[in-house]
């Protein structure tokens, strides 16, 4: 694992909220409205979880300029750190 991969495996593991939502993705593409009722926190914090997973390089969305139905799935480096979730 290099330096990269640890430091954004810390980053997820310091947040029980960053862990569901990198498990729920998995190795599927989502759409973040799929894990809602799961979810015990205000959809806004959900996407706003996904836009750091997002600047971290960990999650991708695949069709950013959609209003609805945005589309997730993770980075190599996403599905190298939830092997160590």
């Amino acid at each position: 694992m290099n330096d990269e991969t640890i430091e954004k495996l810390s980053f997820v593991r310091s947040s029980k909220h960053r862990e569901n939502i990198l498990r729920f993705i998995g190795d599927e593409i989502k759409i973040p409205t799929e894990n809602r009722p799961k979810y015990k926190h205000k959809f806004q914090t959900y996407k706003q979880i996904l836009g750091e997973l997002k600047d971290k390089n960990i999650v991708v969305c695949l069709n950013e300029n959609d209003k609805r139905g945005r589309l997730y799935k993770l980075t190599p480096i996403g599905k190298d750190i939830l092997k160590y979730l």
